[in-house]
């Protein structure tokens, strides 16, 4: 079930639901966990989030078809007010997938969040509501300041972080350009975690792959990229973390950084993986959080050569 809300029909949401309530099949719609997906793009705007005519994107088409299959229910915006609302508080869950500084309106042009609404969402995760972030929701809220050529994004700011990151649990840097595409064989360090039961130890995978840093070190690494063998300089450092789940207080917070290419909303690991983490942060999934960042990737902290 999805539904896609502007500033508008949130404000007259609470109005309807109220006059509702009698009816037997919202009762039932109720026991559903709600996930919000919030695709604002205020950076570069990725293909899979992109709204053709009045077309659901290709995230929110297969967040939509995970929720069908395993009882969630979808709400879709590109709207920052969504935060300052009533509404929001009635979420499970809320997935990102984002990027540049969302207080301002940026590329898409959409309501950008508000400085309250951005502190708003890390109280909300904070007290108890689960975040799931995917590809470039670590490319959202740049630790200032952010010029252009990325050049403080090669310095590791730790606690000095933006709150937003800090909450993630790390930042991206930069992706390869020769070639952007590449397979790269990911490491499973979790087999148990919700979607990746039957996969193995590793398989190979192919995407955009992120160069990450800052990571928060109470991380339960899930997958990690193995850079030999890769091509570019942002892969000239050890293995890393790619896939992870952390507690942000009360709040679950899983991030995958898989998503860039529009093929892999319907592979079926994928899929799977996106589905445990969203089951996981709603808290209808239990996973292990054991902190193992420096065991299963000592050399996390080593930031990539900047380019030429």
């Amino acid at each position: 079930m999805k539904t896609i809300f502007n500033r508008r029909q949130f404000v007259q949401t609470g109005l309807v639901a109220a006059g509702s309530m009698t009816l037997p099949n919202v009762l039932f719609a109720a026991d559903k966990k709600s996930v919000l997906v919030f695709t604002k793009s205020s950076g570069f705007e990725h293909d899979v989030v992109k709204n053709i005519g009045d077309k659901p994107s290709i995230v929110e088409n297969a967040v939509t078809s995970l929720g069908e299959k395993h009882g969630f229910n979808v709400t879709a915006s590109k709207d920052g007010g969504v935060f300052d609302s009533r509404d929001f508080h009635k979420y499970a869950a809320v997935l990102f997938f984002t990027t540049g500084d969302l207080t301002t309106v940026g590329t898409d042009k959409n309501p950008p969040i508000s400085p309250k609404g951005k502190q708003a969402l890390l109280d909300a995760i904070h007290g108890g509501l689960g975040f799931v972030g995917v590809h470039a929701a670590s490319d959202t809220f740049h630790t200032q300041p952010d010029p252009e050529g990325g050049s403080n994004r090669y310095i590791a700011h730790g606690e000095q972080s933006d709150p937003y990151l800090r909450m993630l649990g790390g930042e991206f840097i930069t992706h390869g350009s020769k070639p952007r595409l590449q397979d790269a064989n990911i490491i499973v360090n979790d087999p148990k975690f919700p979607g990746l039961e039957g996969v193995g130890s590793h398989f190979t995978f192919n995407d955009e792959w992120y160069s990450l840093k800052d990571f928060r070190t109470d991380l339960h690494v899930i997958l990690t990229i193995d850079t030999k063998g890769m091509s570019g300089k942002p892969y000239e450092r050890p293995p890393y973390p790619m896939t992870w789940a952390r507690m942000e207080g009360k709040g679950r917070v899983f991030y995958t950084a898989i998503g860039d290419r529009p093929e892999n909303w319907s592979n079926p690991l994928f899929l799977n993986l996106l589905a445990g983490g969203i089951r996981w942060a709603t808290a209808t999934a239990k996973a292990s959080l054991a902190q193992n960042l420096t065991e299963v990737t000592p050399g996390y902290n080593v930031i990539p050569p900047k380019p030429e």
